[in-house]
Order: C-alpha cells, then structure tokens, then sequence
C-alpha cells in the first residue's frame, strides 16, 4: 500500500462514503459497549491492536510481518468463536432485545419495595435465598427443570419459597414482567469457580448474571448477608437502602 495509493483513495471520496464510515464507526462503537467488562472486551482491544500493527506491515512493506499477522487473524477468530461462544450468544440476544417492544411498569416503585422487604426479612431471619430479575435477556433458557408459579409478586409468597424444608426452598426464583415467573431454578455455575470465593448460591447468581444481563439478589444462609451480582461481578454486604438504591439504579424490569 504506497502513500499515492491512500491519496487517490481520498480523492475519491463523497458523502456515500462519509455515512458508510460513519455507520461503521457506531456499529463498532455500540459492540463494544455491549462486550465492555467481559472477557470479550479485553480479546477485541487485542485484535483491534493486531490489526493496526498488520497496517502498518503492509503500509511499510514488511511481506513477511504481515503475512504471519494476516493468517494468525484468520485462525484467531475461529478461536474467539470457539472460546467464547457465551458472550457472543449474550451480545446477540442484547441486540435483538433491543428491537422488542419494551413492557410499560406502572408499580415500580412498590414491586422494589416488595422484593427489598422480603430480601432483608430473609437476612434478618438468615434463610438463604437468591433471585434473579430478568431485564432484556430470556434467563428462562438458562435454567434446569424449574417449577412456574406466574403469580403477583409479594412478600409473603417469596418467603414461603424461601422456607428451609419447603419443596422450592433449593435453587433460585425468577421474577419477570411484575410476576413471579419460576421457582427452583438452578443456573450455570461461572467456568473458573477457584476465581469467585463464595457459597452455591453465590457462584450461581455470578454464573447467570455472566451470561444474560438480569440481576440477581442472594442472601446468605451461614451470615445473613445481602449481595448483589450484575455482569458477573458480586457486591456483598448490601443493607437495606443500598439494594434498594442498585435496583433503582440498573432500571429493573421486574
């Protein structure tokens, strides 16, 4: 590639071409927002730094630079296909939820308030618990063999799941669209758990939130205490106004 080469490019020029980078730009732009924070993120700022050093080979003639650079690309990305299949089905499910009619919620304000009591009654009480609040992602196609209630979301239905010896006591509850959707649902545990220090229920809440976007509250069992898991990570040691203050603020869709 010689710089007279670059310049009649240029030359050459006109508005198509300006809106067609344009479209590029946001289209790349908005990808990267999807996978910022996951493991995706950090392979793409690697390969977007491959690629600038293989125009630079071509740019200074380097053939024998750029011709490992070019084939070690085309080999990478079926790897990155292979190796990272969860959050390419996670980016894709993002994008098409984006294009669903979004559910209007009229009592959100109280459904928080109703998930908050119950969670901290279950502290208090140091029952374990965890539920997750779906947001744009289906997390029902996560989930193993679990029990539909669809019922109203309330105190003191969660607290009867939640009931040690109860028969939905094991696993988690899904709460979806204003309603209590499942319950005793078990989701994927997170691939490297020597990396996520924490009980089942923690793992889980780490594990589900990896691969959808919902939100998932634990509470647990041996202290009592609150976390809150979201995009795989955990922040622990939640009172009572703090979750109340993170489901406001990650706009849940209960």
């Amino acid at each position: 590639m010689s710089f007279d080469y670059i310049v009649a490019a240029f030359s050459k020029f006109n508005l198509s071409d300006v809106i067609d980078i344009l479209f590029l730009f946001f289209l790349f732009y908005y990808l990267l927002l999807l996978i910022k924070g996951t493991k995706a993120y950090q392979v793409a700022v690697g390969l977007a730094l491959i690629g600038v050093f293989a125009l630079i080979g071509s740019f200074l003639k380097l053939t024998a630079f750029s011709f490992i650079l070019n084939n070690f690309l085309t080999y990478l990305i079926f790897a990155i296909i292979v190796l990272f299949q969860d959050e390419l089905k996670k980016i894709l499910a993002e994008i098409g939820s984006k294009l669903k009619t979004k559910y209007a919620i009229s009592d959100k304000s109280e459904i928080i308030d109703e998930i908050v009591n119950t969670v901290v009654a279950l502290s208090l009480s140091k029952i374990g618990a965890i539920i997750a609040l779906e947001r744009e992602i289906n997390v029902k196609n996560y989930v193993n063999k679990p029990v539909k209630v669809d019922a109203d979301i309330s105190k003191d239905l969660l607290l009867t799941i939640f009931t040690p010896h109860s028969p939905l006591h094991d696993g988690a509850v899904i709460i979806s669209k204003n309603r209590i959707e499942l319950a005793r649902c078990f989701f994927p545990l997170p691939p490297l758990l020597e990396l996520s220090p924490g009980g089942t229920r923690h793992l889980a809440a780490i594990g589900i939130t990896q691969q959808t976007d919902c939100i998932a509250i634990v509470v647990s069992e041996e202290t009592g205490k609150i976390s809150l898991a979201v995009n795989g990570e955990l922040i622990r040691g939640l009172d009572r106004e703090g979750l109340k203050n993170r489901l406001i603020h990650y706009k849940i869709q209960s």
